[in-house]
């Protein structure tokens, strides 16, 4: 189901990014604000850019998206939050409409690998704040 919105899924099953929003996972993981922080507009309030996305990887992956296809993030935030959210892929064809489908997929899949890389480091930091 490419291109389709997405149901209201939550971070990977099990995780504690699965029972909280973005906004709660930055609050308890600084060091992953940060990480966004350095992807948003200039001036952006990233507590404010968290607001209203599932899980932690949902935000950076649009966040990366933004920055690399120079597409606004607040625009980009709008349509895949949204009641009626759509897919990254659609949100960026819907504004940017010049890009070809492989651009938007190539900028879709290095979003996802960012998306992955922050979970798998939010995992860790989860696993020693367990531990701790």
């Amino acid at each position: 189901m490419h291109g389709q919105a997405r149901g209201p899924r939550q971070g990977a099953p099990g995780t504690e990014q699965s029972r909280r929003g973005a906004a709660e996972f930055l609050a308890h993981y600084p060091n992953q604000a940060a990480r966004v922080q350095e992807l948003l507009p200039p001036g952006a309030d990233v507590n404010e850019a968290a607001i209203g996305f599932r899980n932690f990887g949902q935000l950076i992956a649009t966040a990366h998206v933004s920055k690399n296809l120079n597409v606004p993030f607040e625009d980009l935030k709008a349509r895949v939050t949204s009641t009626d959210a759509m897919s990254l892929g659609k949100a960026i064809h819907e504004l940017r409409p010049g890009l070809s489908n492989s651009e938007v997929e190539q900028a879709v899949r290095a979003a996802k690998r960012a998306e992955k890389e922050a979970r798998k480091t939010g995992k860790e930091q989860i696993k020693s704040k367990v531990q701790s």
